[in-house]
């Protein structure tokens, strides 16, 4: 499954074996400066993510890189029954808009990420 870490020196995903296939890299670095700011939410986003490169197991897991139909572009690695991390990106740095990562510390990451934003 897909790990995610945030420190003081950014935030870094790990896709391990055949997610690395289907998010097309093994690693996602995002440097603080590249974070514009996180949410956590409940749980499974069920808003159209738009045209993907990955997988999509209907109602249980989506990981890849999708294409919202406005242009937006997200890097999700989402399963259900976990809550999800929402990050907003500099497209520009990362070549990404937004992180979409389920994860059980989904709120204590969101927090450290604002918390590191206000020093």
């Amino acid at each position: 499954m897909t790990t995610l870490e945030y420190t003081t020196t950014g935030l870094r995903l790990r896709f391990p074996g055949w997610e690395s296939t289907m998010a097309g890299r093994g690693t996602f670095t995002a440097a603080p400066a590249d974070i514009r700011g996180a949410i956590s939410e409940p749980g499974w986003s069920s808003e159209i993510l738009g045209m993907r490169s990955g997988l999509v197991v209907s109602g249980f897991r989506k990981l890849g890189v999708f294409t919202h139909p406005s242009g937006a572009r997200r890097l999700v690695s989402m399963t259900r029954g976990l809550p999800l991390l929402r990050v907003h990106l500099d497209r520009g740095a990362t070549g990404f808009d937004e992180l979409l990562v389920s994860t059980p510390d989904a709120e204590n990451i969101a927090r450290s990420i604002h918390e590191g934003a206000r020093r």
